[in-house]
């Protein structure tokens, strides 16, 4: 089983090799890198290439790691026993599956996503050490074992707001995606956009570059953005000339909008823009 890529998602050789590397190892995917590199969307082209059941687990910084497992609804019971409820009697009817109970119970592989894992407590991690090493978990309520079927394929991304701990790091295959180049950028776009033209591209990713290159910008332009922000140029049928013959003493890029997304970077531009009108 080997990822290839997708038509709709542009992996560069070292993504499809740190794929195949933790599919061969059997060991969770960990993927760092900026905001709008991709790395959720991966999980979902990765169950797509592979023709496999995608499971999403969305972390949140209230996540506990016990809801990835299963959540025992205690209150419920004790309401059903005080009405007289025969579903009282069957505990397993309050016993809530989570998403890793649900990608160990399938009958097939599966791919789980396990998205944002830096968002929750930092013993979040450690607290899934044993299952996501040993694919089981025990149930207390019931007292049996849940062992994984077949083993899924673990992807989990991190966005580096917290340091993970080394005892989890070491159970992962590691693989940072960097941002994009010039050319690799273009086949994304490319993908998103198969008629833009040429010229236009090339002058809107030449500003996207040079916005990104300012220096002291609080939050860099990603993929996601360029593309939004190539929608709206498309939409609003602005002129190529408008991007080609861009006065940098006058104004920061048309439709700045989809491309910066705070008053700090706003000011910082227009400072420049204001420095080079008087050098000018």
């Amino acid at each position: 089983m080997q990822f290839q890529g997708t038509e709709s998602y542009v992996a560069t050789d070292e993504l499809k090799l740190a794929v195949n590397a933790a599919i061969t190892l059997q060991r969770p995917l960990l993927i760092k890198g900026e905001p709008g590199t991709g790395k959720t969307m991966l999980a979902e082209q990765v169950s797509d290439g592979l023709g496999l059941r995608l499971i999403q687990w969305h972390v949140k910084s209230t996540t506990k790691a016990q809801q990835g497992l299963y959540e025992y609804d205690a209150v419920s019971r004790l309401r059903d026993s005080q009405l007289g409820d025969d579903r009282v009697h069957d505990i397993k009817n309050y016993i809530k599956k989570g998403k890793l109970w649900e990608a160990f119970d399938s009958d097939e592989q599966v791919v789980l996503l396990i998205d944002e894992i830096d968002k929750a407590d930092i013993e979040f991690p450690n607290d899934l050490l044993q299952e996501l090493d040993k694919m089981e978990f025990y149930v207390y309520e019931t007292q049996e074992v849940v062992k994984a079927k077949l083993r899924p394929i673990i992807i989990i991304t991190s966005n580096n707001e917290k340091e993970l701990p080394d005892a989890f790091l070491r159970r992962c295959f590691f693989h940072y995606i960097d941002f994009p180049d010039f050319e690799t950028m273009k086949s994304i776009v490319d993908v998103h956009y198969p008629n833009l033209k040429k010229d236009m591209l090339k002058d809107a990713m030449d500003i996207f570059f040079d916005v990104r290159k300012v220096p002291g910008l609080k939050k860099k332009p990603s993929t996601s953005e360029l593309i939004d922000w190539l929608k709206l140029l498309l939409a609003d049928d602005i002129p190529e000339d408008v991007l080609r013959d861009r006065d940098t003493t006058k104004a920061i890029p048309p439709l700045y909008g989809a491309l910066v997304k705070n008053e700090q970077d706003v000011h910082l531009l227009e400072r420049l823009a204001f420095m080079n009108r008087r050098e000018s």
